[in-house]
């Protein structure tokens, strides 16, 4: 048993030094290692190419008692973090394990195919390594020391990292560090997500929480039409747990009803669809310039044709007026972008399609087409809420391009129906 390790982490992948694919997996590894009190030391990309690979395996296995290293152990000619791993523990030899290649075959067979002879290269084995079971894929994951260090080799696919953390990084951590997961000294952190309210608006509620539990303990994560907020706390579980409690209970208390969940797998249109399903209401949708956004995401979540019916995108007057039943004396009157007209779309989607809600949008996304009085980014928001009670409207104007703008209506339209289904507010006053 040892009392504390550094740590290093290893992304294998040319993709990983483009603009197009984001290393994921260094931060979930690192959540890992932040549980367990364990010290990062370092974490670097490096493209597919043996040599380069072996170097930063050795330069980290150096400083490092634990090397965690993703990608490259798919079976074509790049995946080659095998045999960089081999070279850089003093050249071992590799050889295939015929084992995990029937294995390999067999999952191709369970679906009908053939195995290819390429994925022979995934059965290759360092000598001395323990090979992990993937239980999510062709790619075994390998085990091994080296210097009195130890240096592991997962896949790079996320979905199947995730389990092999849980099976095989977490019981090893645990053992190396004392054998009893609660107690073992680290850091964790539960979350509060906030949405369309401004990042100083969430600062400025939440200053007394600083003044009580320190400003270190707690962090802001801000996002287009989402904010994530962080209170962490250092020690054994239960130490943790005596002061998360609290520091989460006086953060949602002095947030407000503008949290929408402390899960962070949890999405708005989720937590949208849940209080739908728990109420017994049915919701549509009338969209502009979102242009089926929002029906976009609540079609993600599983189970969301219980409460969602569908929707209408009335990007025109005319379909408006045709589908809807907006009056076109409204849009001679105020223009499309407005407030009797955003009320018109909910009121008519409502009763039209047939729901016990409906939420509508219209607005000027741009670049073109704003005004001096109606400005690019302008938004009118409606939901028409259950029963024959008013219709809450939402003005928004929101800074950037396109596709910002769009996105932020899409967030600021599921956050009002959440608000609607949770206080039935009668005036946008009542938003806070």
């Amino acid at each position: 048993m040892i009392t504390s390790m550094r740590a290093a982490i290893l992304a294998v992948g040319s993709e990983l030094l483009g603009t197009r694919r984001l290393d994921t997996n260094s931060l979930r590894l690192t959540e890992v290692l932040e549980r367990f009190g364990i010290d990062l030391i370092g974490k670097a990309v490096v493209g597919d190419d043996v040599r380069r690979i072996a170097d930063q395996m050795a330069r980290l296995l150096a400083s490092a008692d634990l090397v965690l290293v993703t990608g490259g152990l798919g079976p074509t000619a790049d995946d080659c973090t095998r045999a960089a791993a081999a070279l850089a523990c003093g050249g071992r030899p590799v050889t295939v394990d015929e084992g995990i290649v029937d294995h390999i075959r067999g999952l191709f067979a369970s679906f009908g195919r053939t195995m290819p002879e390429v994925n022979r290269r995934q059965a290759e084995v360092i000598e001395g390594a323990e090979v992990l079971d993937n239980r999510r894929g062709t790619a075994p994951g390998q085990r091994l020391d080296h210097g009195g260090s130890t240096l592991f080799l997962f896949p790079g696919v996320p979905r199947e990292l995730e389990p092999m953390i849980r099976h095989h990084l977490v019981p090893f951590i645990v053992e190396q560090l004392g054998g009893v997961e609660g107690e073992i000294p680290g850091l964790e952190r539960r979350m509060l997500k906030v949405a369309s309210l401004p990042e100083s608006e969430v600062e400025e509620r939440i200053a007394p929480v600083y003044e009580r539990y320190g400003r270190e303990a707690i962090a802001v994560l801000a996002s287009p039409g989402e904010i994530k907020v962080y209170a962490s706390a250092r020690g054994l579980a239960d130490e943790r747990t005596a002061r998360l409690g609290p520091m989460i209970e006086d953060l949602r208390r002095a947030i407000g009803t503008a949290v929408f969940t402390e899960d962070e797998g949890e999405t708005l249109e989720a937590r949208v669809g849940a209080l739908l399903s728990e109420a017994g209401l049915t919701l549509v949708t009338a969209e502009s310039c979102t242009g089926g956004l929002i029906g976009e995401r609540m079609t993600r979540v599983p189970g969301s044709s219980g409460w969602y019916l569908g929707g209408a995108v009335t990007y025109t007057n005319a379909l408006k007026h045709q589908l809807l039943g907006v009056p076109n004396g409204l849009f001679e009157e105020h223009g499309a972008v407005s407030e009797p007209v955003a009320r018109a779309m909910a009121a008519g989607a409502k009763e039209r399609l047939g729901a016990d809600m409906a939420v509508a949008v219209t607005g000027v996304a741009g670049p073109g087409g704003g005004t001096e009085t109606k400005p690019v980014g302008l938004v009118h928001l409606a939901v028409a809420g259950p029963g024959d009670g008013d219709i809450l409207h939402r003005r928004a104007q929101f800074p950037g391009d396109r596709e910002r703008v769009r996105s932020m209506t899409g967030q600021l339209a599921l956050e009002l129906v959440r608000r609607c289904l949770l206080e039935s507010p009668r005036s946008p006053s009542t938003l806070n």
